[in-house]
C-alpha cells in the first residue's frame, strides 16, 4: 500500500496529530485525530450504526485546506 501524506495540523506539537493520507490506488482518504468523548460518539450513533470496529475521530477546523488539498489529491487520476 502506497499513502501520499497531505499533512499535518501546523498547530500540533512533535506527535503530528491530526494528519490526513490518500492512498494513492483506491484514492481514500485517511485520518488520524483525536477520539472523541463517549457524548459526541453517542450524539454521532444517533445518525448512523456504528460497529465496534470503527470509531469517530475529530479533525480541527483549521485543517480544512489540508482536507481540501487531501480531496484535489484523490481527484487526481
Amino acid at each position: 500500500m502506497k499513502l501520499w501524506f497531505v499533512g499535518k495540523d501546523p498547530e500540533s506539537d512533535e506527535h503530528g496529530s491530526p494528519a490526513v493520507w490518500v492512498d494513492s490506488e483506491t484514492k481514500d482518504l485517511l485520518f488520524q485525530g483525536a477520539r472523541v468523548d463517549t457524548a459526541t460518539k453517542r450524539a454521532c450513533t444517533e445518525d448512523v450504526a456504528m460497529p465496534r470496529h470503527e470509531t469517530v475521530v475529530r479533525v480541527p477546523r483549521h485543517m480544512i485546506p489540508l482536507l481540501r488539498k487531501a480531496l484535489d489529491v484523490a481527484e487526481l487520476e
